[in-house]
């Protein structure tokens, strides 16, 4: 692989790997800063991502290293239901959430996955089979849709129902979403970008959380490298249409772990 193919698999991986680094971290600011000192020790040896199977499997390797060093610690801003999260975090088994991070939200194969994490493939697949039990016997709450196609909408309540929260409702615009908000707070809000009406998930979502303080927010988009650049304020958790439903259910266990709101059952 030529410099000029490896800086361009690099580039072409980058947004994938803030969506990661944000997953883990719960943050898009944190994730960035895991982002950005990656991209860094790329930059100053390129040794591990020339010689990995591919040049996204040898960024990601590159992150995990990082990653494991640092012991994803709690910071001075991670205070009060922050903080609470990383010490849930902190209960599960070590490197399982990552392994079903990077299986179902990246979608890389087992083999790339042990690749990534230095580990083997059938070792990959038992994290990731720890990972779902744990998060299976996590947290409960309220989830509010946000999805103006009916088929997705329904096939979300199901994969919410199944997982042991209850929706609070499902909205088709910005205006419905606001309104099933006030009449009840949603503890996770699973929105679509791009509404019936023409109107925005994002600005519903925006309208909520400054009404109703933060709450954890996934967002569902055919084009998840627009809302990944890094250059303004971003989702900490986005899934890619088409998703799979092991994908929706793993984004909601993971994003579940970092709400702040009172009405969650453990």
């Amino acid at each position: 692989m030529t410099q000029a193919d490896l800086s361009s698999e690099i580039g072409a991986a980058l947004p994938y790997l803030r969506r990661y680094a944000r997953a883990l971290t719960g943050s898009q600011t944190t994730g960035d800063k895991y982002a950005a000192a990656t991209l860094e020790a790329v930059l100053a040896d390129r040794t591990m991502v020339a010689e990995a199977s591919s040049g996204k499997a040898g960024l990601f390797q590159v992150f995990h290293g990082i990653w494991i060093t640092t012991g994803a610690p709690v910071t001075e801003d991670d205070t009060g239901p922050r903080a609470a999260a990383q010490r849930h975090l902190a209960k599960l088994t070590t490197n399982s959430r990552e392994a079903l991070l990077l299986h179902t939200i990246e979608e890389f194969s087992m083999a790339e996955v042990g690749e990534i994490m230095q580990t083997g493939a059938d070792e990959a697949e038992t994290l990731i089979d720890t990972a779902r039990r744990e998060m299976a016997d996590g947290m409960s709450g309220r989830v509010l849709i946000i999805e103006d196609e009916a088929i997705i909408a329904m096939d979300l309540e199901s994969i919410v129902a199944d997982l042991g929260h209850r929706v609070t409702g499902v909205a088709r615009t910005r205006d419905g979403a606001i309104k099933l908000a006030h009449q009840e707070a949603p503890d996770l809000i699973l929105a679509d970008i791009q509404l019936a009406d023409n109107s925005s998930g994002v600005d519903a979502v925006n309208d909520i959380l400054g009404q109703l303080g933060e709450r954890p927010v996934i967002f569902i988009t055919a084009f998840p490298e627009r809302l990944l650049t890094g250059d303004k304020p971003e989702p900490a958790f986005l899934i890619s249409k088409p998703y799979s439903e092991e994908q929706v259910r793993s984004a909601i266990s993971q994003a579940m772990f970092f709400s702040s709101t009172e009405t969650l059952r453990a």
